[in-house]
């Protein structure tokens, strides 16, 4: 097999696809020698695969995913997203080309040092209580099952873990909108527990909290509307071992951006944001108080 290179000029899809189809030959075990050897390329190309350096075709992807003895269902999803790394930006569409359980986010914040969040309308994925993930599953999905509603909030809490695991947890920084603790999501004893939890992370000392009071009559959140910039840690020499990506969400797909004017618009937008925000002690306090009077 010679895997081909095609030009590509979004990173996003590529180094997930790097990612995963390392793991694949980890769980193969097989050396970065070997299987370039079953791959007919040279070592060094292997590993410009597996960081993200170069675009593959979802044909050659197929062919690493039978010597790696990847399961069918995986093997379509990365053929799919191979496929994205084509595009001049890259918009993925749930459902569409790659597989909706395939959660491209999910990769990328794991790997994640930072993250920098706006949130207009919900308590963030990594903050929320699993009653309060309960409630908003079944509001956005209301046909789901029992078995796959718990599914899925089992997968959004264990993806908590990473705040408190003890290699270098990621920098979290959450601005919200006060429009968040004030919706009695899930009824007033479920957000009033979201709320005393809220208060609690932001306890952490990689966690940061603010909320942005109604009182505020405008910022830059008015235009960008909610959005997630993850950065990821840097190599020896203190640069960028993955560019900055910024993550939005929409009803029918998510755009991912990665462009250094991108990064740097959004990440001005951030600080204006926080800027205008209460401090971490007092939007402790004024969670904490809102959960009080949810309690009646």
């Amino acid at each position: 097999m010679h895997v081909s290179e095609v030009p590509v000029n979004s990173t996003v899809p590529r180094r997930q696809l790097g990612r995963e189809l390392r793991a694949l030959r980890n769980k193969a075990r097989l050396t970065v020698k070997l299987a370039a050897q079953e791959l007919e390329i040279s070592e060094a190309k292997l590993w410009r695969i597996e960081t993200g350096q170069t675009a593959l075709r979802s044909h050659d992807v197929e062919i690493m995913c039978r010597i790696y003895g990847a399961p069918p269902d995986l093997a379509d999803a990365l053929k799919g997203l191979a496929k994205e790394t084509k595009g001049k930006g890259w918009w993925h569409a749930y459902g569409d080309v790659i597989p909706g359980d395939f959660d491209l986010y999910i990769g990328l914040e794991g790997a994640m040092s930072s993250l920098e969040q706006y949130s207009t309308e919900l308590v963030p994925g990594l903050l929320q209580t699993p009653d309060y993930a309960r409630a908003l599953i079944q509001l956005l999905i209301p046909d789901l099952s029992d078995e796959e509603l718990e599914r899925r909030v089992d997968l959004r809490i264990q993806r908590q873990t990473l705040l408190t695991r003890s290699t270098a947890p990621p920098e979290l920084r959450i601005a919200l909108n006060e429009a968040v603790i004030r919706r009695p999501l899930g009824g007033r004893a479920v957000m009033a527990a979201q709320l005393d939890h809220l208060a609690a992370m932001n306890e952490l000392s990689n966690v940061t909290v603010h909320v942005i009071p109604f009182s505020k009559e405008g910022h830059q959140g008015l235009g960008t509307g909610p959005f997630s910039l993850m950065r990821f840690p840097t190599t020896a020499n203190g640069r960028d071992h993955e560019p900055p990506v910024v993550y939005v969400e929409g009803l029918t797909g998510a755009l991912y951006l990665d462009k250094p004017h991108e990064i740097g618009r959004y990440a001005a937008a951030f600080d204006a944001i926080k800027n205008v925000a209460l401090s971490r002690i007092n939007s402790s306090s004024l969670c904490l108080a809102t959960a009080r009077e949810m309690n009646g």
